[in-house]
């Protein structure tokens, strides 16, 4: 699986996916400062799954009908990289198959789905 974590998201994240055998681009290390329309357009081509915690990314999906590959939004109260890390490693240890082409909103105690709408 491939992951595209955005600056946001942080550093520790992305370096934590690569332990865990996952492919990432980090936009904070390769391409930082680059906005979110470019962001998008590049998960998608490039077929990245997006982690995110910038909740503009469900605007330009939704309301701009925007296309994409995957989509996690991060909805968490504490921001720090342990407890992202603990969030992540639950949702892919629970739901990784689900995750292409699914819009995933993951607060500390939910996972909710909304698929990709053709």
């Amino acid at each position: 699986m491939r992951f595209l974590v955005d600056e946001n998201t942080g550093v520790v994240v992305a370096r934590w996916l690569r332990t865990q055998g996952y492919e990432v681009f980090s936009v904070y290390e390769e391409a930082r400062g680059t906005n979110d329309d470019e962001i998008l357009q590049k998960a998608f081509d490039e077929n990245w799954i997006l982690i995110t915690s910038d909740k503009d990314f469900g605007e330009k999906v939704y309301r701009e009908q925007r296309s994409h590959r995957g989509i996690v939004l991060l909805r968490l109260e504490d921001e720090r990289s342990n407890n992202k890390i603990d969030t992540l490693q639950r949702l892919l240890d629970n739901y990784s198959e689900q995750l292409p082409n699914s819009f995933v909103v993951v607060t500390k105690n939910q996972v909710r789905f909304a698929r990709v709408q053709s």
